[in-house]
């Protein structure tokens, strides 16, 4: 099938198969994580989620044996781009699409991939990280959290912090320690069970955004069956590496590489207003038309790149540049809309401000941790010194 026609096909199904309310902008309460404990204030969003997941959509790159697609890079684009033009919310979001999943298809058994991806892509199952702890944030491979064999089972003890998601998850993916004795990078074990085990516990982190998507963790005795290690035993430093590539290309989106339901020159108009048919502030217009700039040359180096490294498919050490460059993107459109929206974006409950007024004001306040998460800004820096630049230390 030529590239027109699998978007015309697409393009058709789209529009037949898309509710009008998932062309909406999207509340925080409609967020289609899914999940066994999901519950749909909006009905649409599991149906939306159910059509796309049956047609491969939700992870359109994959292997149809595991829910996929398999879509060419190209097909992919189009996809996306026909989604974009619609306004159509993501179908299904969260740590298992753009994280695990990924990793579990380049280092997963045959076994592990039929029992985990499946669920990832109809979105039955809701991941969470297991990564960061109290003492071992940006020093991440000096974490202490412990797993001690015991038969077919790792028995494990200890505490994770800034588990985002953790309250809702289903299933976690963690680093442990499996080896005190060998140096601390050498000594770490990727490993994935179930959160309804016994002796897991979790504790919501309410944040400055009014929500609590972060949550402390905590392992007492917990029994993990040895055939959800992924990769080897002690290296799993090289799965998790591997892993934060995934997660801070997908940070990165939501800069210029990803798209935008509502732009900045769509809350410009509502908010400031046109002189002669432009926007009366020459400064916010200024700001607005280099953000746009910037986003457009991003986003054209982000696909640039995926062109490059079609063989692969993998991400590499770039991954934090586009983390870096797009968070920065993402930081700096919420300060441009708080300019153009002013006292209204600055509310936090009442009858003088309306919903979307009031979710933007919770998105500033959480785009904040953008140049934190997922390794903060000055790891990446160092990472692309290192690795990309190939500076010396």
């Amino acid at each position: 099938m030529s590239l027109e026609s699998f978007r015309e096909e697409t393009r058709t199904w789209l529009e037949e198969n898309c509710p009008a309310s998932i062309r909406t902008p999207m509340p925080a309460d409609e967020y289609p994580g899914g999940g066994r404990r999901a519950s749909y204030k909006n009905p649409d969003t599991k149906v939306w989620m159910d059509r796309m997941s049956s047609k491969g959509f939700t992870v359109p790159t994959w292997p149809k044996e595991y829910g996929g697609a398999e879509l060419n890079s190209d097909e992919g684009r189009v996809l996306q781009e026909e989604l974009r033009r619609i306004s159509a919310r993501p179908a299904l979001v969260g740590m298992g699409l753009s994280m695990i999943g990924p990793a579990l298809l380049e280092y997963g058994t045959d076994d592990q991939k039929a029992e985990h991806l499946p669920k990832i892509s109809s979105g039955e199952i809701w991941w969470c990280q297991g990564y960061s702890e109290p003492n071992s944030g940006s020093d991440l491979a000096s974490l202490q959290t412990k797993a001690i064999v015991d038969g077919d089972d790792y028995i494990i003890n200890g505490q994770k912090v800034w588990t985002s998601g953790a309250d809702n998850a289903d299933w976690i993916f963690c680093l442990v320690r499996t080896d005190f004795e060998a140096p601390k990078h050498n000594g770490i074990t990727f490993i994935l069970f179930d959160m309804t085990t016994p002796g897991v516990s979790v504790k919501p982190i309410k944040l400055i955004s009014g929500l609590s998507p972060f949550c402390e963790t905590f392992f007492e005795d917990v029994r993990a069956s040895r055939k959800n290690v992924i990769g080897t035993v002690n290296d799993g430093w090289t799965v998790a590496k591997r892993l934060l590539q995934y997660e801070r290309t997908m940070i990165g989106g939501i800069g210029g590489g990803g798209p935008k339901v509502k732009t900045l020159a769509e809350v410009a108009d509502t908010y400031v207003g046109k002189q002669n048919g432009k926007l009366a502030d020459l400064e916010l217009r200024d700001g607005i038309l280099n953000h746009s700039m910037n986003d457009r040359a991003f986003g054209l180096t982000v696909r640039r790149t995926q062109e490059e490294s079609k063989s692969t498919k993998a991400p590499s050490f770039v991954s934090s540049m586009f983390k870096l460059y797009g968070t920065e993107q993402n930081m700096a459109k919420y300060e441009l809309m708080l300019k153009a929206m002013g006292s209204q974006m600055l509310g936090w409950e009442g009858d003088g401000y309306e919903s979307d007024e009031l979710t933007q004001t919770r998105a500033w306040l959480r785009s904040k941790a953008n140049s934190i998460e997922g390794g903060t800004t000055e790891v990446q820096y160092n990472i692309i010194a290192k690795r990309v630049l190939g500076l010396p230390d």
